[in-house]
């Protein structure tokens, strides 16, 4: 049976690699439409929590991953185990070097891998956010190398992810999937793929189109969150609330859009893919300024709470050595668990390096993760009465709602604003200020 009348019928099994905030909401779809899926992951303890029906992303519960084990999913390490299915997506981690390159190396490897174990009338999709040409001129040679010809053989299709982890709007069955394919038949057996549970496909006529779409959708993000965050410190200097100006400039009912300013960019996405596009212009003798600028003036806004911690300190006669200071949200925004790339370890670090002490507050995060840049070995503050008092200063870095504002309002000695929490007018009212 060919792989397009198996897709029709519902008789494809999916290997999906990469079982993390992208991967795992694809298995719950597959799963959910009854169409076996097998998932692998390099991390072994992944792979045993979500064998024995536990979760370890907050939106995703262990009601979902029990049900998924229900209709057949397993999760391995066992590599081997791909020749065994039609379908194979990629969702491995994309980030930057410390020279702010891309790392393709969790691609590479994976499509290293999957080489040894392809078969023909396979599809491979990658869904991982990388620069234009990446699917064509990295992944498509590696997977031909032991004889299998791309379109021929065995499909190849680019779909990036499109996730916005704990946005109850939009989820993965109602977000359009951009799809590209190596050739055109590799194109109509991936979008038939996604129309089989579901999701709407908007097919584009080259891998690299779909590669330079998703940058698109980020760059235009961060470009637009580094306006607001310049206008910040501008306004700011001129005593004007950018809230307040942004919500009011909002009432126009076309041609604005509003974003708002914070303590940085956090998350995979609008911090990292922008700088795969500079990276790549390169190699076409381009400078990509506009995008160099936005992500200066984003990485800067850390420094730029840190300064306002210092103005309200010295304006409470305490000065930031020495000084305890409590962040509020470790997560890269509101209501969820993610902290990749987030601003306030960020905060944190430059914080610590000042002399101050510094702790966290994070219902979504209990305990501080090593990350790729930091390893603090830190646990959560509870947020109770008692402990609010003991700090100098409270700084909102991440507006979860679970925070009680009215207790942080009370009883907190000096708060620092980041996400206009308390909608308050002005810079400063009372013990509140705006960074």
């Amino acid at each position: 049976m060919k792989l397009l009348e198996k897709i029709t019928k519902g008789k494809t099994k999916v290997g999906i690699i990469g079982l993390g905030y992208v991967g795992l909401p694809l298995v719950k779809e597959f799963s959910i439409n009854n169409i076996k899926v097998i998932g692998f992951d390099i991390d072994g303890e992944k792979v045993d929590l979500l064998n024995k029906g536990k979760s370890y992303i907050k939106h995703i519960g262990n009601d979902t991953i029990r049900g998924c084990l229900g209709r057949g999913f397993e999760a391995t390490t066992d590599f081997s185990n791909l020749k065994y299915v039609d379908i194979i997506i990629i969702c491995v981690p994309t980030p930057l070097s410390d020279h702010r390159e891309p790392d393709l190396s969790y691609v590479i490897n994976t499509a290293n891998t999957l080489s040894n174990y392809l078969q023909k009338d396979q599809i491979v999709i990658l869904v991982s956010t990388t620069y234009p040409g990446t699917t064509d001129e990295v992944v498509l040679p590696i997977l031909q190398k032991k004889g299998l010809k791309a379109g021929v053989d065995f499909y190849l299709a680019y779909s990036p992810e499109r996730e916005d982890p704990g946005n109850k709007d939009f989820t993965t069955t109602n977000v359009p999937k951009i799809i590209g394919g190596h050739t055109s038949k590799c194109l109509d057996t991936a979008c038939a793929i996604f129309n089989k549970i579901g999701i709407e496909t908007v097919p584009v006529s080259s891998t690299k189109v779909a590669e330079s779409a998703k940058l698109l959708e980020n760059i235009y993000r961060a470009v637009n969150i580094a306006l607001v965050n310049e206008l910040k410190i501008i306004f700011t200097r001129m005593g004007i609330d950018v809230f307040e100006i942004i919500d009011a400039a909002r009432t126009k009912p076309f041609g604005f859009q509003p974003f708002y300013p914070g303590p940085g960019l956090g998350g995979h996405c609008i911090p990292i893919d922008p700088f795969y596009l500079t990276w790549k212009a390169r190699e076409y003798d381009y400078s990509t300024k506009f995008i160099e600028l936005a992500g200066e003036i984003n990485s800067s806004m850390p420094y730029f709470v840190v300064s306002k911690l210092v103005e309200a300190l010295d304006e409470n006669e305490k000065t930031l050595k020495n000084s305890k200071i409590l962040i509020l949200g470790m997560a890269y925004k509101k209501n969820i668990d993610d902290m990749r790339e987030s601003p306030s370890l960020k905060l944190m670090d430059i914080l610590t390096k000042k002399g101050a002490y510094v702790d966290y507050s994070d219902p979504y995060i209990p305990e501080l993760p090593k990350t790729r840049h930091y390893d603090f070995k830190k646990k959560s503050i509870k947020l109770t009465e008692n402990n609010l008092q003991k700090y100098d200063c409270v700084i909102i870095s991440t507006n979860h709602d679970l925070f009680d504002k009215e207790k942080i309002l009370e009883n907190a000695k000096l708060i620092i604003d980041t996400r206009n929490m308390f909608k308050l007018n002005g810079l400063k009212n009372g013990k509140v200020y705006k960074a």
